[in-house]
């Protein structure tokens, strides 16, 4: 059986037309291979593509995770800094208003006020009214709160001068005594006559020897001549009133 399947593969063989067969055979079944080959490798190239992808996703969630509460106190940061902004641009649309009625309340303290150096804290309300329009806001407000520290270190100071009192035939010269906001007097040069001011009652009121020659220690108290002592003399408002002042 051997010698009869040789035999009749020779006699095939020995055909064209089953050798053609066979080569076409060869040439598809090398071209399935090379196909499947091809395949093979387009098939590793994407499972590597999609192995990277998967590694990229993994890189993106951890970086996400890192970024998502910086991010989250970025934007609160922006919408507080937003915030900020408008109600900065209210504050300045608001400004102007908000001047005028310090520089209308500064007026009045004044006003009110003890009447000592009078003229001159007028004047400085006067000038920022008059200044108002040469200055920029920030340089307005600074003026205006340099007006106001101005009145308030009135309450904590001392003060002797020589000043006016009275106006026309009536005007004299005497010297003034202040004590913070709770004490106001004047005696004349020679020191026989003196009084202290009354807020409430907003005029003077004679002063007796004993309390004029208290005054006279505190000119020169005032005046950096004597040294520091305790003067007995009368209040011109009382302490509660002038502490609520300052």
């Amino acid at each position: 059986m051997s010698l009869l399947w040789l035999g009749l593969v020779s006699v095939a063989l020995a055909d064209p037309d089953v050798r053609d067969e066979a080569r076409q055979a060869q040439h598809s079944q090398a071209e399935l291979q090379s196909r499947i080959d091809a395949a093979d490798d387009e098939m590793r190239a994407m499972l590597e593509e999609l192995r990277e992808l998967e590694r990229a996703e993994r890189r993106l969630a951890r970086e996400n995770a890192t970024l998502a509460p910086r991010i989250e106190r970025q934007t609160g940061a922006l919408s507080r800094r937003e915030q900020a902004l408008d109600t900065l641009e209210e504050t300045r649309d608001a400004l102007p208003e908000l001047q005028e009625r310090m520089v209308e309340r500064l007026e009045q303290w004044v006003e009110n006020d003890m009447p000592f150096l009078r003229e001159e804290r007028l004047a400085r309300v006067a000038s920022l009214r008059s200044q108002a329009g040469e200055l920029s806001s920030a340089e307005r407000w600074e003026r205006i709160v340099e007006a106001w520290r101005a009145e308030l270190e009135y309450g904590r100071e001392v003060d002797a001068w020589r000043g006016y009192l009275g106006e026309g035939e009536s005007r004299r010269e005497v010297d003034y005594l202040r004590l913070g906001r709770v004490g106001f007097f004047y005696l004349t040069p020679d020191g026989r006559a003196g009084r202290v001011w009354l807020a409430e009652a907003g005029s003077w009121a004679a002063l007796d020897e004993d309390q004029r020659r208290n005054v006279r220690n505190g000119l020169r108290i005032a005046r950096d001549r004597r040294a520091p002592e305790l003067l007995s003399v009368p209040l011109s408002q009382p302490l509660e009133s002038a502490e609520d002042d300052t």
